[in-house]
C-alpha cells in the first residue's frame, strides 16, 4: 500500500488505452489498497484528452462515454480529490518560473508538493508522483519527489 498522486497524462491511461494503461489499472485498483490523489483540475483535463481521443478517431463514442461515466464514478468514489488554492496557485507560478513547466502542470505539482508535506507532517510516508509527462517528471524529481512514469511499463 502506497500514496500515489496522478497528474492527468498519468491518469487518463486509466480510462483510454495505452502504453502503462495495464500499469495505471494495477496501482489505481482498489484492492491494491493505495491511496490515489488527484488535483480537481485533473477531472477537467482527462475528460478533454478523453474528447480529444474520440475526435481524432482514437476512441468511439460508445467507449468514450463509457470513460466519462467511469471517471465520475471513480471521482466520487475511489480518489482523494484536492482543491486548488491561491497557495498552491502561487507555489505554481515559482515552479514555472524554476522549471519553465506549462500552466497547468505547474500547478499539479504545486498540489502534489502541498500534498507531499502533509502527508509528511502526518507521519505518512511520501507520495510518489505519477506522469508520463518527462519534464514534468524532472522537476517533480528536482523538487524531492518520488516519481513513476507510466510509459515505463508496456
Amino acid at each position: 500500500m502506497a500514496d500515489y498522486f496522478f497528474d492527468s497524462s498519468g491518469l487518463t491511461k486509466r480510462y483510454a488505452v495505452e502504453t502503462g494503461s495495464a500499469w495505471v489499472e494495477s496501482i489505481t485498483d482498489l484492492a491494491s489498497g493505495n491511496t490515489i490523489f488527484i488535483a480537481d483540475i485533473t477531472q477537467v483535463e482527462v475528460t478533454a484528452a478523453i474528447a480529444r481521443k474520440m475526435r481524432g478517431g482514437f476512441l468511439s463514442v460508445a467507449d468514450a462515454n463509457l470513460a466519462f461515466a467511469k471517471l465520475e464514478h471513480d471521482i466520487s468514489d475511489e480518489y482523494l480529490f484536492l482543491e486548488i488554492n491561491s497557495g498552491v496557485l502561487q507555489s505554481a507560478v515559482g515552479l514555472v518560473k524554476n522549471h519553465s513547466l506549462r500552466g497547468y502542470d505547474a500547478v499539479q505539482l504545486a498540489v502534489a508538493l502541498e500534498t507531499n508535506r502533509e502527508n509528511l507532517s502526518f507521519g505518512l510516508p511520501p507520495i510518489t508522483f505519477v506522469s508520463a509527462d518527462n519534464d514534468l517528471n524532472n522537476a517533480a524529481q528536482s523538487e524531492g519527489l518520488a516519481i513513476e512514469n507510466p510509459n515505463n511499463y508496456p
